[in-house]
């Protein structure tokens, strides 16, 4: 496998295919915008001004989008995925999105020919840029085991969650975390700024012991200077724990943390936040 079409060349997107690159591999991507993908084209990537263009004679075609209906569009919509790759190419869905589309998206490509995974990943733009992603991968486990040489040069922690869809309900499962997890973590520092607590030396205190998790790694600093720039857009994840309250419910379950979370985002969202970083929960405390 050596030609790979590349769709979503974003935050997390164009470290990805920088890291495809420097592992061996040919990579054609497509974007909407071609002035914000120049730096990845003068690297080696080859740019298309059309979908069908791009995964066209494409052994493996990639996509990490924005919102279910991006997935839907770039897969079915006329002179896409669908229409244009070549039979028996490996499609992998990198888009946190539903299940349920993850499964449609299996359905109507197997009785295409293609062999179609849901591959969603971890570890926001810091994991992309150094090749660490956690990758969360559902479909066949054949094309799971054929697909992971494209895997390794994106990620180090990769597992096979199961059948089509089996990715993003973990996918959805690390998101339900985080959103207690970062909001532990704000509520926490709001507390310790209330109460005249230098909060370096908080984070410094508090990291190792019990109360340490990577959310707090990365985002408490962060915080601490006011730093809200995306590593991950607040928007996205509002469409994440939508999806995973949705889940929830079809299963009978009640989160309540997360009902919360998503409550506190949504009012930053709909305050015009939603372009900042996951980290702007803080401004929900303050």
């Amino acid at each position: 496998m050596k030609k790979i079409g590349f769709i979503g060349v974003g935050i997390m997107g164009k470290s990805m295919v920088r890291n495809l690159m420097k592992a061996g591999f040919e990579l054609h991507i497509f974007a909407r915008a071609k002035g914000k993908v120049e730096d990845v084209i003068n690297e080696g990537a080859v740019f298309h001004g059309s979908i069908a263009d791009c995964v066209s004679g494409c052994e493996a075609v990639i996509t990490i989008v924005g919102f279910p209906a991006d997935v839907e569009e770039v897969y079915f919509a006329a002179d896409n995925i669908m229409d244009s790759a070549k039979p028996g190419t490996y499609l992998i869905d990198m888009t946190t999105t539903s299940p349920a589309l993850a499964e449609k998206l299996y359905a109507e490509g197997k009785a295409k020919g293609f062999h179609v995974m849901d591959a969603p990943v971890t570890g926001g733009d810091t994991g992309a840029k150094n090749a660490a992603l956690s990758i969360l991968a559902g479909g066949e486990r054949t094309d799971y085991e054929t697909c992971m040489p494209l895997f390794q040069a994106m990620g180090k922690n990769i597992n096979y969650q199961g059948e089509a869809g089996c990715g993003q309900h973990a996918k959805l499962a690390n998101q339900i975390m985080i959103a207690g997890t970062l909001s532990g973590v704000c509520e926490a520092l709001s507390y310790a700024k209330a109460k005249g607590l230098d909060l370096q030396t908080l984070l410094d205190s508090v990291s190792t012991g019990a109360a340490g998790s990577r959310q707090l790694d990365i985002f408490g600093p962060k915080i601490i200077n006011g730093d809200y720039a995306p590593g991950f857009f607040l928007k996205h994840f509002v469409k994440d724990m939508k999806l995973a309250l949705e889940e929830a419910g079809k299963s009978g379950l009640h989160p309540e943390v997360l009902r919360q979370a998503l409550a506190n985002y949504e009012a930053l969202e709909a305050a015009g936040f939603g372009n900042m970083g996951t980290q702007a929960l803080m401004k929900h405390y303050e």
